[in-house]
């Protein structure tokens, strides 16, 4: 029989998986097998924690409102400020209320005070 000379496909699709893994360390950077193996759980983790992210930076941006809001005594307690914004509907989100607890104290001072007149 004569010899067959397989297709470009399946290596194009190897390549490809080793580009993506080339930067990990050891065999899962060269055999083919543990590279698809490395790759698939590289793109679950990155999913997953891409709703960690989300979640992590919520929790900072509470503690440093909460943070500013005791280091200045403006009102006793983060829950407090959140319910009376809502209730003024003071479309303040709680990323620009953390920047301005850092950079603007002042500012969250007057916020706050308004907020409670």
């Amino acid at each position: 029989m004569t010899r067959i000379r397989r297709g470009y496909i399946a290596r194009r699709r190897r390549t490809k998986i080793r580009l993506f893994a080339s930067t990990f360390r050891g065999a899962h950077s060269r055999l083919t097998r543990t590279t698809t193996q490395q790759k698939m759980r590289a793109l679950v983790s990155a999913h997953r924690d891409r709703g960690r992210q989300k979640r992590h930076f919520r929790r900072l941006w509470i503690t440093r409102i909460n943070a500013g809001i005791r280091e200045n005594r403006v009102s006793h307690i983060y829950s407090r400020l959140i319910h009376d914004l809502y209730k003024r509907q003071l479309l303040l989100n709680r990323k620009i209320l953390a920047q301005i607890a850092i950079s603007h104290r002042n500012c969250l001072y007057m916020i706050s005070n308004e907020i409670i007149k």
